[in-house]
């Protein structure tokens, strides 16, 4: 097969497309095609699923004292990674000398959680450790896979390629220092016609301590590296054929986009749809690099590809502005109301303040246009915190009835409705409304997205999944 003119393709596999010998097979044989076409390939690996959640729920019963899981946690990452290395690795020195690599992470992650137990305390930067083990284990099977399948692959760390900031458990890339390390260490590899397996997930600071990019940043690994090469284009294996109009879960006539806007994807992305991580994106449309979401367990469907904001509008089904739907469950709303409100400036600047100092984000803001309330979503086991804060930073106004509460609903969850043109197309709204109103569904909160490809409503927590469906219905008719 002739290779493609273009040159270099980054590849991202999730933990199902590698948790398991026959998914991890798949992904081997993706990636011997892949070289085929493409005359530099570089892959980023996620760690093999259900690891993430070993490795960080054994680090946080360490830190209450209690280390008595760590003989079980040992023994099935040794297990799972052996059982892999068994069917994919049939060279028995080349698998010992695997297994030695990885069971030396293990008895790390060991020492790491009896440490932490010692301390009584799991810190930012130690879980970080801990966190970034499944990658550093995951990378080095899947290159030893690929190459008893015949293609030239070595494991790279990416603490040699992702600098960041010390902000440990989400950190922040430095593009500049990325830049110059991610060409120094990949370059000479992909000239030499090896395929770097790159560790998802993790950087360095630049004195070279490990930090991780937040749950699921083996994504947004990829996209750094498909735009610091610079790649052509960046493709995330995954378990499903690509970005969905629902969650298949709630709505089983859920269909694959052929293709969708970045605007339309970040939206998604940060209202709660879990095919890519929500910083994935910004990367990507600042190199202007081509990306696809496509499924490891169905490689010859096409996916979803990705294209610029406004260059089709419309989805596989015509001309129907909305494209996806979706939800955000565990959710509360929290309002500040009082009639002395009325006209005071700052009021939304210090309360969102106070928000910060808790650390919390916040996905949805409305406020009255008589300027007597602000309501805000935050996530459900934040609310307490949130409370308090504003509390604290209003005690004065609260004092002086200026304010009259501050207080937060039960869980709700915030629907969206995502496509391109929903502010500018007349009725769009009304159509909106009306479907959840003939569904009998009560709309707590409204916000109109800046973005243009986006409207969100609260709804009642036990109403999230009829409001998906209904809303869905407005796609398919």
């Amino acid at each position: 097969m002739a290779q493609k003119a273009s040159t270099t393709l980054v590849m991202k596999f999730g933990g199902t497309s590698v948790g398991s010998s026959g998914a991890m097979a798949s992904a081997v044989q993706i990636v011997r095609e892949a070289c085929a076409e493409w005359p530099r390939v570089v892959v980023v690996t996620s760690a093999l699923s259900g690891v993430t959640n070993l490795l960080l729920e054994s680090a946080a019963r360490a830190a209450v004292g209690d280390v008595s899981q760590l003989p079980d946690a040992e023994q099935s990452l040794l297990a799972n990674h052996e059982t892999i290395a068994i069917s994919l690795v049939p060279d028995e020195a080349r698998r010992a000398c695997l297994m030695e690599e990885i069971g030396g992470l293990v008895r790390y992650f060991v020492e790491l959680c009896s440490a932490i137990a010692v301390l009584g305390e799991a810190t930012p930067r130690a879980l970080d450790a801990v966190a970034g083990l499944g990658e550093r284990m995951s990378a080095r099977l899947l290159a030893a896979a690929c190459e008893c399948a015949g293609v030239a692959a070595k494991a790279v760390e990416a603490t040699e390629l992702i600098i960041t900031n010390d902000r440990y458990q989400n950190a922040h890339p430095d593009f500049g220092a990325t830049t110059f390390a991610t060409r120094s260490v990949l370059n000479p590899l992909l000239k030499a016609g090896i395929v770097p397996v790159v560790t998802g997930f993790i950087g360095a600071t630049p004195q070279g301590i490990l930090t991780t990019l937040g749950r699921g940043g083996s994504d947004y690994s990829a996209a750094i590296l498909g735009a610091v090469l610079p790649a052509d284009e960046v493709w995330i294996w995954t378990d499903v054929d690509g970005v969905m109009t629902a969650d298949p879960r709630m709505v089983p006539e859920a269909q694959t986009l052929p293709e969708i806007s970045y605007g339309e994807i970040a939206e998604l992305a940060y209202y709660g749809a879990k095919v890519l991580h929500p910083k994935t994106v910004r990367p990507v449309v600042e190199a202007g690099i081509g990306l696809r979401i496509c499924n490891t367990f169905n490689p010859s469907h096409p996916g979803t590809w990705l294209v610029a904001n406004g260059q089709n509008g419309k989805n596989f089904k015509g001309d129907k502005v909305i494209k996806a739907v979706t939800a955000i469950r565990k959710q509360k709303l929290v309002t500040i109301e009082g009639r002395g409100m009325l006209g005071v400036p700052g009021v939304a600047a210090r309360a969102f303040a106070a928000v910060a100092s808790t650390r919390t984000s916040v996905p949805l803001i409305t406020q009255a246009s008589s300027e007597q309330s602000i309501c805000f979503a935050v996530p459900s086991e934040m609310a307490e915190a949130v409370l308090g804060a504003l509390e604290k930073v209003f005690a004065v106004e609260l004092a002086d009835k200026d304010i009259d509460r501050v207080w937060a609903t039960q869980d709700v969850a915030i629907i969206t409705a995502v496509g391109v043109g929903t502010r500018h197309t007349p009725g769009v709204a009304g159509q909106i409304f009306t479907q959840l109103g003939d569904a009998e569904v009560n709309v707590l909160a409204i916000a109109h997205g800046s973005s243009d490809v986006s409207i969100s409503m609260v709804v009642e927590s036990a109403e999230t999944e009829k409001s998906v469906q209904a809303l869905h219905e407005l796609i398919v008719k």
